[in-house]
């Protein structure tokens, strides 16, 4: 059955495009919302699955995208504004009961809270936030600084002022230009697309970030955070979690930004996701949440889910003792070569390429450990915590940590980068976030870390001039030193985990 398309009028005169998928039975029911800027029409299967759980299920194209009249401006304009009186459309309809969930991932999530969170206005009584990309800042550069290169030009050849959304245009534009990453200055990069993207400029010119996770501390109704320990949105995503005021759950499973990785049929451990957020939109419409934060993280390979802390001071359901690396340490991080290296933006250490070089001029520090005795559960976040000095003021500091299987194969386990002042030629301490972890590594396996100046093209290259990253025109190499005494690699090793099922856990 096709759902019935009609045309929403919001207060400014503006008409949405909103599809609408009812339940067989007779109504009136609760409905589930969906607020999409990359096509209402591509939710039509998840429309019908909320409908075959009762759910009046409706699903809409944000202004100016796709069928939806109006101007398109990501994060900026009207989400809030629309979603409320879409709210009040659904709440005036005779198949609607007046229960709302608001629902979406990626930017539909932001949607979602967007109105969620609209003062004043009487928004959805629960939110489902799955990969959230909570604003422009959040999703252009790294709680710690550095900017976001690859995912956001991606992102905006994409998507960017247009109706419409065509998502290989970064892969087709690097085929006629394999240069244009590294185009200088960062703001002017979209010029040379094959279309125009007026927004770009300005996506850089917002530093505030956390705006939505400030917010929602003050919100009461129930929310479900969903995401996945490969999305790089994973700790904005727990963060929402943490800072949320009414009964929040999370779901952070062994998933990239599509939900998918690591769900194949049969994989241990895999979720139903829809299945399970119809459940708990039931449990959170009918008040049947328990107060609090539960969360569950999912371990790749095992197939495993362990609950998960909601605060550093909590360790709930199973004993958490966090291991520790030494550097220079004969059963630590064995220094390997580079503890003096060149950070050059003109040769950066590749984002897309695990593969060490060989050669006289080292790029970066790396170390290694010896194989594992035995295998480990990672199940929380990772830091490292490292003594260095640059012979520039500012200067980005990527920690990327790859785990050898026991044939020698390399993955990728955890990465942080930070951006971070400090007198040229001071020895000083540095912090790297590495993530939220959920995995198990074999016996056997040696973890590798690299400790470079640059992760291109994920991140632009930091200049060493002194000038801004987004507007630098010029690029000078960097004099790196990393002290093995004083620094650590810190991993979220689970001692006598427990097991829970993600399903009941996340729904009580």
């Amino acid at each position: 059955m096709t759902p019935a398309t009609t045309r929403l009028t919001t207060p400014d005169g503006t008409t949405l495009a909103t599809d609408l998928h009812l339940p067989a039975t007779p109504g009136p029911h609760p409905a589930v919302l969906i607020r999409t800027p990359y096509d209402r029409r591509a939710h039509r299967a998840e429309l019908r699955g909320w409908a075959e759980r009762g759910f009046a299920a409706v699903a809409q194209d944000v202004r100016g995208r796709h069928g939806s009249a109006g101007e398109w401006h990501p994060y900026r304009d009207h989400e809030a504004e629309d979603g409320v009186a879409t709210l009040d459309w659904i709440r005036a309809q005779p198949w609607s009961d007046g229960r709302v969930v608001a629902a979406g991932a990626s930017y539909a999530a932001y949607c979602a809270l967007a109105a969620a969170l609209c003062t004043g206005a009487r928004g959805p009584d629960a939110v489902i936030a799955a990969v959230p990309a909570l604003g422009l800042t959040e999703t252009a550069r790294e709680p710690t600084g550095p900017e976001r290169l690859w995912a956001r030009l991606g992102w905006w050849a994409a998507n960017g002022d247009r109706r419409d959304s065509t998502p290989d245009a970064l892969d087709r534009a690097l085929a006629r230009d394999p240069s244009l990453l590294a185009h200088l200055p960062l703001t002017r990069i979209a010029d040379r697309l094959d279309r125009q993207l007026p927004s770009w400029p300005a996506l850089w010119a917002d530093c505030r970030r956390g705006r939505l996770v400030a917010h929602g501390s003050a919100a009461r109704l129930p929310l479900l955070a969903v995401g996945g320990t490969r999305d790089p949105f994973a700790e904005d995503t727990v963060a929402l979690w943490r800072g949320w005021g009414g009964p929040a759950r999370l779901l952070l499973g062994p998933w990239g930004h599509t939900l998918t990785a690591g769900t194949r049929p049969g994989t241990p451990g895999r979720v139903d996701l829809g299945a399970l957020y119809a459940r708990w939109a039931r449990a959170a419409l009918d008040g049947e949440l328990s107060p609090g934060r539960r969360g569950v993280i999912g371990l790749a390979e095992s197939g495993r889910w362990h609950r998960l802390m909601d605060s550093p001071a909590r360790r709930e359901g199973h004993e958490v003792a966090g291991s520790v690396w030494q550097f220079g340490a004969a059963n630590g991080l064995r220094l390997l070569a580079g503890a003096e290296f060149t950070a050059d933006p003109d040769r950066p250490v590749r984002s897309d390429d695990l593969t060490v070089p060989r050669g006289a001029h080292a790029d970066r520090c790396l170390l290694a450990t010896p194989p594992l005795p035995r295998p480990l559960d990672l199940a929380g976040p990772a830091e490292a915590r490292i003594t260095v000095v640059a012979d520039t003021p500012r200067a980005d500091w990527a920690v990327r940590v790859v785990a050898l299987d026991p044939a020698g194969r390399a993955g990728p386990l955890a990465f942080g980068i930070v951006r971070h002042d400090a007198p040229p030629g001071i020895p000083h301490p540095v912090t790297v976030p590495l993530g939220t972890l959920g995995r198990t590594l074999a016996a056997g396996t040696r973890l590798r870390v690299e400790i470079a100046g640059h992760h291109f093209p994920a991140h632009a290259r930091n200049p060493h001039t002194g000038e801004d990253p987004v507007t630098a025109t010029r690029l000078a190499a960097s004099r790196r030193t990393v002290r093995t005494e004083g620094s650590t690699l810190h991993l979220p090793v689970a001692g006598r985990p427990r097991p829970v099922d993600p399903v009941p856990e996340t729904c009580r």
